[in-house]
């Protein structure tokens, strides 16, 4: 569980949405599947404020970033409807193993997942729903290879947009392309994620939601929320060998 700062890293707040740069490592709601967490990032919002807040979509426990919530319920309702009509656009930054084509998507049907909680599709079809996931490669790197017997293993920086919002889908699309998120424990591969834990000194979930992009529900207008990435990743970009391909996205979904 991380260090939390005394109050929220704030990107954005008016009468109707708050947003926040969650910190990796931090759970959005209490859950069954948690019982031991104590901070939560829709009570340490509601605290902070001094009213209730309203979560309209979900990050990962290890994801970091763009974290959107609403103050009050209607505005929680007119988000929840762009979410569902899939126009919400959002941008992840993510570090995964081997090098991906330059671009692609991945069409794949995923199964809705058990995490234990209480949800309100609970009862709902388990078959596999769309999901579609299109990316593009920002940076790539060969290095000493943490795993024998190959001397050499490669490395990439993708800048993720997923066009569903299926539970874990860029993980488990990734894992699907053989090209799995480092530090993820549950689909990607131990050696990796352990050698750049050692390498970085963070032992995290490579996977950052740099940008959301949506249409503020009160004003009618667009409004985009950017959340930096922080000090890992640019340790983790400052390592020796790294060939960047699209050094202003990269740089702008980082932060710099």
């Amino acid at each position: 569980m991380p260090t939390l700062p005394a109050s929220p890293p704030l990107l954005h707040l008016d009468r109707h949405l708050v947003a926040m740069n969650k910190p990796a490592g931090l759970l959005v709601h209490r859950s069954a599947l948690a019982s031991g967490d104590t901070q939560f990032a829709l009570q340490w919002l509601r605290d902070h404020l001094g009213q209730a807040v309203y979560p309209v979509h979900r990050l990962d426990r290890g994801t970091s970033g763009v974290l959107l919530m609403a103050l009050d319920p209607d505005t929680a309702r007119a988000l929840a409807r762009q979410f569902e009509a899939h126009a919400v656009h959002k941008t992840y930054l993510a570090l995964v193993r081997g090098w991906p084509a330059e671009h692609g998507e991945v069409d794949h049907p995923l199964r809705r997942l058990d995490d234990g909680e209480a949800r309100a599709d609970r009862g709902r079809s388990t078959d596999a729903q769309p999901a579609l996931t299109r990316y593009r490669r920002l940076a790539r790197l060969e290095c000493e290879s943490p795993l024998p017997p190959h001397p050499t293993a490669r490395y990439a920086l993708m800048a993720v947009e997923p066009r569903t919002g299926r539970q874990h889908q860029i993980r488990r699309h990734f894992k699907h392309l053989s090209h799995p998120l480092i530090g993820d424990a549950t689909y990607g591969k131990g050696g990796h994620n352990r050698w750049w834990a050692a390498r970085l000194g963070v032992a995290r979930l490579w996977l950052h939601a740099a940008r959301l992009a949506l249409t503020h529900p009160a004003s009618g207008e667009p409004l985009e929320l950017r959340a930096p990435a922080g000090p890992p990743w640019q340790a983790l970009l400052a390592q020796p060998g790294w060939q960047v391909e699209q050094p202003h996205e990269l740089h702008g979904l980082l932060g710099l």
